[in-house]
């Protein structure tokens, strides 16, 4: 009988998981990609806000809250990379007519 309580309550441990270290580097990745690209000049904005997603994701780990640090990492990705498409895109755009 506490053979199977047992099993369940270890399955269920595992599918709590555990800090979301591959969200983390997916994020800070992101965030240097689009920081060589030029989000800085061209997207500052997103740039901001996906370092700040990190450093909220930062926060959650510090908290053992691992369910809000993936979150924050996970939006902290799509931020960035969103940064970094506007770079490029902004790069890649003919420079403004001058006559």
């Amino acid at each position: 009988m506490r053979a199977p309580v047992i099993a369940a309550l270890l399955s269920l441990l595992a599918a709590c998981g555990g800090a979301p270290v591959q969200q983390m580097s997916d994020a800070r990745q992101a965030v240097r990609a689009a920081q060589a690209a030029g989000a800085g000049e061209y997207a500052p904005e997103q740039l901001a806000q996906a370092q700040r997603l990190i450093e909220e994701a930062q926060d959650g780990l510090r908290r053992h809250d691992y369910r809000s640090a993936e979150s924050a990492a996970v939006e902290a990705r799509r931020t960035a990379l969103q940064a970094l498409e506007v770079s490029r895109s902004a790069r890649a755009a003919p420079p403004p007519d001058r006559t």
